[in-house]
C-alpha cells in the first residue's frame, strides 16, 4: 500500500496555476477567473489569500524572484574562482533558456504590459536590484578596478542576452554574452 501526498493547499494550487498561466499568457492577459478555474479553487479561496489580483501577481513575480535568486546562486556553487562564477551567471542563464518552456524574463513580459506605478513594476525593481548587486559582488570579487561600471555593463549584456534567448528560442545568445562577458572582465582587472 503506498502512502498518498496531501493535496496541495489552495495557496500553492493558486500560486502554481498562476506561474503557468502568467508565464505563458501574461499576466495582464490571463483573468482571475482562468486562474482561479486551473487552480481548481473557489473565487474567495484566492480573495482570501491573496486579497486581490494584485496580491496574487505580486506573489507570482516574488516566487519567480526566489526561484531565480536560488536557481542562480546554486547553479554558481559549483564554480571554484570569482572569474568563473562571474562568467557562471551567463552558463546558468544558458541552461535556463535551453528548456523548451522558457519565455523570457517574467519580470520584463509582466513589466512590458503594465502601468508603470503598479505592483508589478514594485517586483521588477526588486529583482532588478538583486540583479545589480549580484553583478557588483561578482565584480569586487573578480577583482574588477572599477566594479560598479563593470556591473552596469554585464547587467545590459545580461538583459540582452535574455531578451535573445527569447527571441532565438535558445541558449545561444546567453553562450555569447558569456565569451562578451569573459572580453569585459579581461579589460576591467
Amino acid at each position: 500500500m503506498s502512502a498518498t501526498s496531501p493535496r496541495p493547499s489552495a495557496r500553492d494550487r493558486l500560486l502554481d496555476a498562476a506561474d503557468e498561466l502568467f508565464y505563458a499568457q501574461g499576466v495582464h492577459t490571463v483573468g482571475i477567473d482562468k486562474v482561479i478555474e486551473h487552480a481548481g479553487v473557489a473565487k474567495a479561496s484566492l480573495y482570501s489569500t491573496f486579497g486581490s489580483k494584485d496580491g496574487l501577481v505580486r506573489a507570482y513575480l516574488q516566487r519567480r524572484h526566489d526561484d531565480r535568486r536560488n536557481r542562480i546562486t546554486t547553479g554558481l556553487e559549483r564554480f571554484d574562482n570569482p572569474r568563473d562564477r562571474l562568467l557562471g551567471v551567463f552558463d546558468v542563464l544558458a541552461e535556463t533558456a535551453a528548456k523548451p518552456d522558457f519565455r523570457g524574463c517574467a519580470f520584463y513580459n509582466a513589466s512590458a504590459e503594465a502601468h508603470p506605478s503598479n505592483v508589478v513594476q514594485e517586483e521588477a525593481d526588486a529583482t532588478r536590484a538583486w540583479t545589480r548587486q549580484l553583478f557588483l559582488d561578482l565584480a569586487r570579487d573578480a577583482g574588477a578596478r572599477d566594479p560598479e561600471a563593470l556591473a552596469a555593463q554585464l547587467v545590459i549584456l545580461y538583459d540582452g542576452s535574455t531578451a535573445g534567448a527569447r527571441l532565438d528560442r535558445g541558449p545561444h545568445a546567453p553562450a555569447l554574452a558569456r565569451t562578451m562577458a569573459a572580453a569585459l572582465l579581461d579589460a576591467a582587472t
